[in-house]
């Protein structure tokens, strides 16, 4: 990449998304933007631009994983700062989208909070969102500003295609039937077989698996969603599939929420490798799952897109590259 875009093109970086965001201007042969949010003794936060950025095209990175909440805030009042320093665009990248999964009334008297956020962020001046898996792919239809939603199947691709070889018999399992979809675009990419695992969830935290359709045995088996939460679907699914008589368990995801007992049941499962990519930051938080965990770098994908969207040129060839969304 030219390095001829430093004086047109700023991207700003989220406290919590330092890393990812060097690792994209290191793409782009850029620096990362002059800008730092602070913290009031009260909780309050202030965000300030140490450079001018009038005129130009401004990105801010920032995933709103947890503190959920606060990471919302913050990007909110970025890209705020932005606007009213008279950037020319704002553009919000959010590798991972929070409230992704409050995407419709599935009772009554509950909010839809996906378009809650996507109002709030149209509101505070953003002029264009880029996304990588959505858990819900209608979510771009909850914004008023275009939205570029990228899929991180290039990247998981490339690492599994690296070892192919060594895993054999090949098994694409999906541990939901609303995964079947990207399972079996996983199995066709990867000259795979494909299974799938009927899941009955029995509360929020709760899951229990009842059925595997499909033939494991003597397979490895490769279990690909959008993301890891709780980890109670993915380690249930895999001690059905190890019962079933599966040689190796391996998981991969694009977000690595890992929240409540996830951590304890990823390291107790019989998984044997965790891939994720860093949408979300990881560090000492991934302590527990060390010597399972593979980590793979976004980075280049989002500066490839930003590149693309700064110099108007399309970015179909990126969504091309991907094997779908879950629903």
């Amino acid at each position: 990449m030219a390095r001829s875009d430093a004086n047109t093109l700023k991207i700003f970086a989220g406290r919590r998304s330092r890393d990812l965001t060097e690792r994209i201007c290191r793409h782009l042969d850029l620096p990362v933007g002059l800008g730092k949010t602070e913290e009031f003794p009260d909780g309050e936060l202030i965000v300030k631009t140490d450079e001018d950025v009038r005129g130009r095209d401004c990105f801010v990175v920032l995933s709103t994983a947890q503190p959920v909440n606060e990471n919302i805030m913050e990007l909110l009042i970025f890209v705020d700062c932005l606007k009213r320093a008279s950037a020319a665009r704002v553009n919000a990248v959010i590798p991972y989208f929070g409230y992704a999964r409050q995407d419709r009334k599935d009772e009554g008297r509950t909010p839809i909070t996906a378009k809650l956020v996507a109002n709030m962020i149209a509101s505070a001046g953003a002029t264009r969102v880029i996304a990588l898996d959505l858990h819900a792919a209608q979510i771009q239809g909850f914004f008023d500003i275009p939205v570029d939603h990228l899929s991180a199947a290039p990247v998981l691709l490339d690492h599994f295609r690296a070892i192919r070889d060594e895993l054999g018999d090949l098994v694409l399992v999906s541990p939901d039937v609303g995964n079947v979809k990207v399972a079996t675009m996983y199995a066709s990419a990867l000259d795979g077989e494909l299974a799938i695992v009927d899941k009955r969830r029995v509360s929020g935290t709760k899951v229990n698996t009842a059925n595997l359709i499909g033939d494991v045995k003597g397979k490895a088996v490769v279990m690909m969603d959008d993301m890891i939460s709780t980890a109670g679907t993915v380690c249930e699914a895999a001690r059905l599939v190890m019962d079933e008589g599966a040689e190796k368990v391996i998981v991969g995801v694009t977000h690595a929420v890992l929240s409540g007992l996830a951590m304890e049941r990823l390291a107790e499962s019989p998984i044997s490798s965790v891939v994720v990519t860093n949408t979300i930051p990881g560090g000492a938080r991934f302590d527990p799952i060390r010597d399972k965990l593979v980590e793979l770098c976004v980075g280049p994908l989002l500066g490839d897109a930003i590149h693309a969207i700064h110099h108007n040129m399309s970015v179909s060839a990126l969504f091309q590259r991907g094997v779908g969304t879950k629903r």
